[in-house]
């Protein structure tokens, strides 16, 4: 049980800890992760999963603390392999996309390895990269580039690792790597699909004529799609190319029009930055009627709870009771919110984060 309650002489101590430490925001969850602690401890859970659960929430503090002061900044998140030499083309490919995305003002996050890794951070330069590593034997040290500006922080877990890689950016670029980099976007794939994750770009960046993802997407076509354990176009929510400036087009274009989301129980709202027309907001809810439970996609205005929050007040709303089964789907309408002519005259700009 999450709200398990502790004894009312103990809570009143916990509450007596906070006031004298002086926290006072968001008190209800900072009291939830306590109360769980002190639980642990009554249920006499084993050490070595204490352990576990202890160093997490360490590792995630120190993440959070780095983070923290470029929470206004766009990310891009880069993966590929820690094995790419510096003369392969596609060391190349990623240090040039990184550059690219920089140069739009966008912080470039990696692994804070070597190969992919190290190229992407060269390409971003030291002030806009930030890495997460992981600690193994034969990778002790993350990369001077992040290493030297202390932008870098160690990891001993690669659950928390991929959790601060995928949380913190508004972008994914994958090169051709090994077991890690096929997980991390088979990751990003999977929260998509199910929702559990915001809908954002992703790109299958690989040198100039390579076939490295083509072959992944003939996988998919051949065998996950026929045997019915995905469903047919789940992996057009990825864009593969060869080409660094396509890769760039993805990133920001994904954030042409679109802005935000968010859920007010079974209603989905849409930010947008240009208020769609009545013709193009009836093509829409003409192309896009199966993902409808009910109802149709309707202009909105800011709930409460967002006045309240101060939470993108300014713009434009749609909102829909979305096919929660159609969750995975939403790439598509924010694509095609994005290709609305009403957003011609929109000036290029970046997410809010």
């Amino acid at each position: 049980m999450i709200d398990e309650p502790l004894p009312e002489a103990l809570s009143a101590e916990i509450n007596a800890v906070l006031d004298d430490a002086g926290v006072h925001a968001d008190r209800r969850l900072v009291m939830r992760m306590l109360r769980t602690a002190i639980l642990l401890g009554e249920d006499g859970t084993d050490r070595l999963d204490l352990k576990i659960a202890s160093a997490a929430l360490a590792e995630m503090r120190d993440a959070f603390r780095l983070f923290a002061p470029y929470r206004g900044v766009p990310k891009v998140t880069v993966f590929g392999s820690a094995r790419t030499r510096t003369d392969d083309p596609l060391y190349r490919q990623a240090r040039d996309v990184a550059a690219a995305l920089a140069t739009d003002g966008w912080m470039v996050v990696t692994g804070a390895g070597p190969g992919i890794m190290q190229a992407a951070a060269e390409g971003a330069g030291p002030a806009l990269s930030l890495g997460v590593s992981i600690r193994l034997p034969f990778e002790e040290k993350a990369n001077a580039i992040v290493s030297g500006q202390d932008h870098v922080v160690a990891m001993k877990y690669f659950f928390t690792r991929k959790l601060m890689l995928i949380k913190e950016s508004e972008g994914f670029i994958c090169l051709p790597g090994g077991f890690g980099t096929l997980d991390e976007m088979f990751e990003l794939l999977t929260l998509q699909q199910t929702g559990k994750a915001e809908p954002m770009p992703i790109v299958l960046l690989d040198e100039t004529g390579g076939r490295f993802w083509e072959g992944l997407r003939s996988f998919v076509d051949e065998h996950l799609a026929p045997a019915g354990v995905i469903s047919e176009g789940d992996f057009d929510r990825v864009v593969i190319t060869d080409s660094v400036e396509a890769a760039r087009a993805e990133i920001t274009g994904f954030w042409r029009n679109y802005d935000s989301l968010r859920w007010f129980g079974d209603t989905l709202v849409l930010r947008l930055r240009a208020e769609p027309t009545d013709a193009e907001l009836s093509d829409l809810n003409e192309r896009f009627a199966a993902m409808l439970a009910s109802g149709r996609i309707e202009r909105a205005a800011p709930r409460s709870p967002e006045i309240a929050d101060a939470d993108a007040v300014d713009l434009p709303r749609l909102a829909l009771q979305l096919d929660q089964r159609r969750v995975g789907d939403l790439f598509r309408l924010i694509g095609a919110i994005n290709a609305l002519p009403s957003a011609d005259a929109l000036p290029e700009t970046s997410p809010s984060v």
